[in-house]
């Protein structure tokens, strides 16, 4: 990390502002051609802070496609960021908080994983934790799972 004055290394620090982050930046790479994506999750944080973020869509489109033959995926997210500045100084920052990492990903089938990662997504939106979901939602809903290799945090200013 260039700043490493800025860099959040405490991973509950790190959870934290993922947990503020709103939506997740999913980047997919397929034939050289990068691609990304603004996508709802939730996640789960499991022994040894194995962590693993769940997202859901439609069983189609470029972004299927691409995870199909590429299961590597980087992703990213911001949970504050403010502007600060003065023309009079010509000075000018940011405030922010974000986090980056990297995973695979795959496609959950089993229904009881799939369950819980539309709950998990569920809780993170603010909603109840705990869904019953029509067996004609289940079955025209693809449930994602990125199993994290890697992740980082990074903040400018008083938090």
């Amino acid at each position: 990390m260039r700043r490493a004055d800025r860099e959040v290394k405490d991973f509950s620090e790190i959870i934290r502002i993922l947990d503020g982050c709103n939506t997740i930046h999913l980047a997919l790479c397929l034939d050289n051609k990068p691609y990304s994506v603004p996508i709802n999750f939730g996640y789960i944080v499991e022994a040894d802070n194995k962590l693993s973020i769940y997202l859901h869509g439609a069983k189609e489109g470029r972004k299927h496609t691409m995870l199909e033959q590429n299961p590597n995926v980087s992703f990213s997210g911001i949970a504050f960021e403010k502007f600060f500045g003065s023309d009079e100084t010509q000075r000018y920052t940011t405030h922010y908080q974000s986090i980056i990492g990297e995973g695979k990903i795959s496609i959950i089938n089993a229904l009881e994983e799939k369950v819980k990662g539309l709950n998990l997504l569920m809780k993170h939106c603010g909603f109840k934790e705990s869904h019953s979901y029509p067996q004609q939602a289940l079955e025209a809903v693809r449930v994602l799972k990125i199993e994290v290799e890697t992740i980082a945090g990074k903040q400018n200013g008083i938090f």
